[in-house]
């Protein structure tokens, strides 16, 4: 048996304002702080070890591991960054405020663009892809639909995760909602339509103790 825990990131300061953020960079809130620390706290009263962390390019999952691992006296263990856990990527949605979208656009196009599984948000004319994609080959897309990330997260799991819990080590995960929401499909194996109900709340650990198959033995939700 091996342990996955899946964290979203505290809020950030684009959760406060209620904007649209995927690739974009913003750092968490003092309160988003507070969350990641309160997270650390009760992963920390199951006395789990592990041997890895994962989290993405963006610095609000990052502050948020730093914090986690800082919490469970975890700070020391290798830690691993990569784009395959970014947040999905909102196209030209990207900075603007959510409630001035769902007035512009009505309610089913935006849970549609939020939720399903196939939409992609409208895209980008051009991007200017960052140094951090840049070096190491990766064109930033215009927009993303959560299959995309989908498709862009398993990847990882195959070549990155699965072994390591195959060998019984358990593993961290700090990203974002729709990059867990993602590997939340995968390793539920959920439908296209039930993923769409699928929330995952800042800053709340989910835990999964997996078989050597690693097919699910339980799950629980540290709120």
């Amino acid at each position: 048996m091996a342990k996955l825990v899946l964290i979203r990131h505290g809020e950030s300061t684009a959760n406060q304002q209620h904007i649209f953020t995927g690739w974009n960079d913003v750092p968490l809130t003092e309160q988003g702080k507070l969350e990641a620390r309160e997270a650390g706290k009760r992963l920390q009263q199951l006395k789990l070890s592990f041997t890895a962390a994962h989290t993405s390019y963006l610095k609000r999952a990052i502050q948020s591991e730093n914090i986690v691992l800082d919490s469970i006296n975890q700070l020391w263990i290798s830690q691993y960054k990569t784009w395959r856990l970014n947040e999905r990527h909102y196209g030209a949605l990207r900075g603007r405020k959510k409630p001035v979208v769902r007035e512009e656009v009505g309610e089913v196009r935006f849970m549609q663009w939020r939720r399903s599984f196939t939409a992609v948000p409208p895209l980008l004319d051009d991007v200017t892809t960052k140094r951090r994609y840049a070096r190491i080959g990766i064109q930033e897309p215009r927009a993303e639909s959560l299959k995309m990330a989908y498709d862009r997260l398993l990847p990882y799991w195959q070549d990155q995760l699965a072994p390591r819990l195959l060998q019984h080590e358990n593993q961290l995960i700090v990203a974002h909602g729709s990059s867990l929401r993602a590997l939340i499909k995968y390793l539920e194996n959920l439908s296209d339509v039930a993923i769409d109900g699928v929330e995952v709340p800042n800053a709340q650990p989910i835990v999964y103790t997996l078989d050597d198959q690693l097919q699910i033995a339980d799950k629980q939700i540290l709120q």
